[in-house]
This record gives C-alpha cells, sequence and structure tokens, in this order.
C-alpha cells in the first residue's frame, strides 16, 4: 500500500449505489472510481492465494512478497529505489527485503507468482459472475487505465508497460493495479509539497484519525524516530502540545487528499460519464466481495461499506 489513508469519508457517497457518477464533482468522482477498483487491487496483499504464489517461488513471509510483488515492475532495484516509490516505509525495513528478495526470486517470477495469486483469489470471488460480465469489466477498466498519464508517476508507468494479460481475470486485476499505482504516484507527489517527511505524515495520521499500533511496526519506524517526527510536527504546526490535529495540520491534509483527487480524474474524463457509470455498476459486485478480506487496520483507507463489518469510522485515501 502507498500511504496511510485520508481524510474522513463523505458521509455515504463513496460506497452508496444511488449516487450516480453525473451528481459528482471531479474530486468525487476520482474518489468514487477509486473506491471500486482499489479492491480488486488489494487481493494481492490480504488473498491466502496471494500468499501461497510468492512462497510458491520462494518468497516466503508476507513482506519478501509484498516488496518484490510491488517493486517487480522496476526490474532487481536496491532499498533506495522502493524508499522513495514506496514514501511510507522506513529505510531499514525496506533493506531487509531489498535487494535480498532478488536472490529468492527474479522481477520476472515476482510478476508471474503476483498475478497468478490476484487472478486466484479474483476467481474465488467472482465465480458466480458471467464471462460476459468479466470481459466487459475488464475491457472498461483496461480502456480507463490505458488514459493515464505517466510522466512523473514511475510506478505508475511501470505497471502501465507490462504486458497486457490473456484473460479477463489478469486484464482486470493489472489495469486496477497501474489504476492505483498512478493514483498512488499522484499522492506521494501531493505528501511531498507539504515538506513532511514520510515518518512525519505516518505519525501525524496516526494522531488523526488511525492506530498508531498498527501502522508502526507495519511501517518499521523505531519509537525514537517516531517521537522525534511528533516533536517536529509540533514544531510545524501540525499537532499540539498535547499531540491533537491542529486546524492547519487537518486543512493542509485535506487539500493534499483533493489534489490527489484532481491528479487521477484523468482517466474518468476520458471514458466518459456514460461508460464510467457502467463500469462502476460492472466493478461494484467484484470490490464488495474483495473488501471482505480486507482488514479494518489496513492502511489503504477505504470508506466503510453498507452492510459490512469495516470500521465505519474509516477514511476515504
Amino acid at each position: 500500500m502507498v500511504t496511510v489513508g485520508g481524510p474522513p469519508a463523505r458521509g455515504d457517497l463513496p460506497t452508496d449505489p444511488e449516487v450516480h457518477v453525473a451528481a459528482l464533482d471531479d474530486t468525487g468522482l476520482a474518489r468514487l472510481m477509486w473506491t471500486h477498483f482499489e479492491p480488486v487491487h488489494a487481493v494481492t496483499y490480504f488473498h491466502p492465494r496471494a500468499r501461497s504464489a510468492y512462497e510458491a517461488v520462494g518468497l516466503r513471509g508476507y513482506w519478501r512478497g509484498y516488496f518484490a510483488g510491488r517493486a517487480a515492475p522496476l526490474g532487481a532495484v536496491a532499498a533506495p529505489t522502493v524508499v522513495a516509490a514506496f514514501f511510507s516505509f522506513a529505510p531499514s525495513m525496506v533493506a531487509r527485503a531489498l535487494p535480498s528478495v532478488w536472490r529468492l526470486a527474479t522481477p520476472e517470477e515476482a510478476l508471474r507468482a503476483r498475478l497468478t495469486g490476484a487472478v486466484q483469489a479474483l476467481a474465488e470471488f467472482t465465480y458466480e459472475l458471467p464471462e460476459s460480465h468479466l470481459v466487459e469489466a475488464a475491457d472498461l477498466l483496461e480502456e480507463a487505465a490505458g488514459q493515464v498519464e505517466t510522466a512523473g508517476r514511475v510506478l505508475g508507468a511501470v505497471n502501465a508497460a507490462l504486458p497486457r494479460g490473456e484473460y479477463p481475470l489478469a486484464r482486470l486485476w493489472q489495469a486496477a493495479t497501474t489504476l492505483r499505482e498512478h493514483r498512488g504516484d499522484g499522492h506521494v507527489a501531493a505528501l511531498v509539497t507539504t515538506g513532511l517527511t514520510p515518518v512525519e505524515v505516518v505519525a501525524w495520521r496516526c494522531r488523526a484519525d488511525q492506530s498508531r499500533e498498527f501502522h508502526q511496526p507495519a511501517r518499521g519506524w523505531t519509537d525514537e524516530e517516531w517521537a522525534a517526527a511528533e516533536e517536529r510536527l509540533v514544531e510545524a504546526g501540525w499537532l499540539t502540545a498535547g499531540r491533537e490535529p491542529t486546524g492547519h495540520g487537518t486543512e493542509t491534509f485535506r487539500a493534499v487528499e483533493e489534489a490527489t483527487d484532481r491528479a487521477a480524474l484523468g482517466p474518468w474524463r476520458a471514458l466518459g460519464a456514460e461508460r464510467t457509470a457502467r463500469l462502476r455498476e460492472l466493478l461494484e459486485p467484484i470490490a464488495t466481495r474483495c473488501r471482505t478480506i480486507i482488514p479494518p487496520k489496513a492502511p489503504i483507507g477505504l470508506p466503510a461499506q453498507r452492510g459490512s463489518a469495516r470500521d465505519a469510522s474509516a477514511p476515504a485515501r
């Protein structure tokens, strides 16, 4: 996962099936579509079949599979490249996985494993849907992904350049992955404009609406690094002396999220309102099933879905 979420969800907007895409402003449309393709991508992190596929090529342990699979489109890169691209991880955590994972599996093997695991996971969630449904969804999502602007977006670009999948579920997952990495690249660019470092961003979010207990070990920051980050956030006006988010911090981060949405709008403008609405309709049952395996504390930031067991206070990235 690229970031640690976003501002509070806008009511029921992202998951309310009665909201039509034509009724949304630009940022609302980009966010709505993100809530539909992000769960499709996320099976690669949370489904047992995805984990098994990585283990089959020698990538045992969650983080080996995560770093190798997500970094594989870049080639056999070393830790500094991934620290920069993934943004929120402590360099020491990344260095424990890279470049050593490439001695266990080549980038090509990691790519095959991540696609195999993702397709197997999606097959479990979509077996009741007719093939025509999956083909149409893959076609439209692939068309949207083909419209991403890749300049300045490294992870989006390398995923967009991968070979086209042979089967509908492979095409669907790869298109979702291209779109989410493209969006993530834009989000990182917006975060950089705040002047905050990665640990400061994570620490601030955990004071705002997320869990330090979960995110600190998941991102690899030490207690000393975390404490120093919070001190800097106080000095910069993002936290009060009592470690509460300030109005400045909250509003600045909301601006970051709005910039993220605007920067992710291109594919949906290109697809047009009518076909975007159709794609949303097609993705709805797939995304709903995929959401069931995403832990409530996962740093993706998807808003709660009606009728789900997910935390209703979850933020939308």
